[in-house]
C-alpha cells in the first residue's frame, strides 16, 4: 500500500502537477485561436444619427452581420468634424471588433483643417473597403429667385455676404463643396455650420439658409416633392437617380468636382486576414440584390476597390483637399 501511495504522489508532482499549472496560458491560447468574429463588432460612426453615412452604415452593417455570422452593432460618436469617434477607433486595440465607418471628409480633408489633430489618417488605419460613392446636390430655398446655376452665381455676386449656406459642421463634404464653389466662383457666401447634416436640411427647409451642398440620400425626397430647388449635381457625371439634373461643372461652372466617397476603416495594426474578410464581406453586402435595390435609387454608387486600391486613393487625396482648404483659407480650430 505504501508504495502504491508514493507512486501516486509522485506521479501527482511530477506529471500531473505541471500540466495543471499550465491550464492558466492554454486558456487564453484557446481563446485566440477561435475563428473571427468571435462577438459582435461595433462599426463607430462619426457623426450624428440620420445622416447619409449613417443610412449607408446601417444597411452595410445589418448585412455584413449576417455574413460574420456575429452582430454588427452601430455606435453614433459626433462632434468636432468627425474626429472624435475617428479618435475612438485609431486608439482601439487592432483585433477587427472596433471599425469606422467614415466619409472621405474625416480621412482626406480634416488633417488639413485642424493645427492638431488627436490621429494620423495615414498612420493610424487601415483601409479596409471604400464602400460607395454619392455627389452632393446644390440646392437653394424655393423662395430664393434662382433656377440655374448660373443665375446663383449671379445673385451671390450682387448680394456679397447676404446669402448664407448651411452645412453639417466645419470640414464636412458639403461644407468643403461649397467653399470650393466660392473660390471658384470668386463669390462670398456665409457660412452656418449646424450640428449634423440633418440638422443643415432642417435649416434649409424652414428657410433660415438659403443655400445648401448636401448628400443625395439626406435631400431627395425633398427635392423630388418641391420643397427644395436642386440646381445640379456636384460629381464629375450625372446620376442615374436625378439624370434630368445638370452637373455644377455643365452648368457654368467648368472644372468644378465634388465626389464623396464612405468607407470602412480599422486600427492600424489589425491582422490582414481579419482585413481581408470585412472586405470581402463588405462587397458581399453591397452586391446584395436588395441592398442594391435599397441604395441606389439614393444615389449610391457602390465600390469594389481592395484594401490596396483603397489606402492608395486615400493618399492621393489628402494633398488634393489640402490646397482647396490653403485656398479657400480655412480653419477649424
Amino acid at each position: 500500500m505504501i508504495d502504491e501511495e508514493n507512486t501516486v504522489k509522485r506521479l501527482f508532482y511530477f506529471i500531473l502537477l505541471p500540466a495543471f499549472s499550465l491550464f492558466p496560458f492554454l486558456f487564453p491560447l484557446a481563446a485566440a485561436a477561435q475563428p473571427y468574429p468571435a462577438k459582435p463588432v461595433r462599426m463607430v460612426i462619426p457623426f450624428p444619427p440620420g445622416g447619409a453615412t449613417d443610412i449607408l452604415a446601417r444597411a452595410i452593417g445589418q448585412k455584413l452581420g449576417e455574413y460574420l455570422g456575429q452582430p454588427v452593432v452601430i455606435e453614433n460618436r459626433g462632434g468636432a468634424g468627425g474626429n472624435i469617434g475617428a479618435e475612438l477607433v485609431a486608439k482601439a486595440a487592432p483585433d477587427g471588433y472596433t471599425a469606422l465607418f467614415s466619409t472621405s471628409g474625416v480621412i482626406v480633408v480634416n488633417p488639413s483643417l485642424h493645427r492638431k489633430m488627436p490621429f494620423d489618417p495615414v498612420k493610424d488605419f487601415a483601409p479596409v473597403a471604400m464602400a460607395a460613392t454619392h455627389g452632393n446636390l446644390l440646392l437653394v430655398h424655393p423662395s430664393l429667385p434662382v433656377k440655374s446655376v448660373k443665375e446663383l452665381i449671379v445673385l451671390a455676386r450682387a448680394k456679397p455676404g447676404q446669402l448664407n449656406y448651411g452645412s453639417g459642421g466645419v470640414g464636412t463634404s458639403p461644407h468643403l463643396a461649397a467653399e470650393l464653389f466660392k473660390v471658384m466662383t470668386k463669390t462670398d457666401l456665409v457660412h452656418i455650420p449646424y450640428k449634423g447634416g440633418n440638422q443643415s436640411v432642417i435649416g434649409l427647409l424652414s428657410g433660415e439658409v438659403a443655400v445648401m451642398f448636401a448628400s443625395i440620400p439626406s435631400v431627395l425626397q425633398h427635392a423630388r416633392s418641391g420643397r427644395l430647388r436642386p440646381l445640379a449635381i456636384t460629381s464629375a457625371a450625372r446620376s442615374v437617380v436625378v439624370p434630368n439634373l445638370p452637373t455644377v461643372a455643365e452648368s457654368g461652372l467648368p472644372g468644378y468636382q465634388v465626389d464623396i466617397w464612405l468607407g470602412v476603416l480599422v486600427p492600424a495594426g489589425t491582422s490582414r486576414e481579419i482585413i481581408t474578410r470585412l472586405n470581402a464581406g463588405i462587397i458581399k453586402a453591397l452586391n446584395a440584390p436588395d441592398l442594391k435595390e435599397r441604395l441606389e435609387p439614393e444615389g449610391f454608387e457602390p465600390s469594389n476597390m481592395s484594401p490596396e486600391q483603397f489606402a492608395q486613393h486615400i493618399r492621393a487625396e489628402i494633398p488634393v483637399w489640402a490646397r482647396v482648404v490653403q485656398a479657400a483659407n480655412l480653419r477649424a480650430d
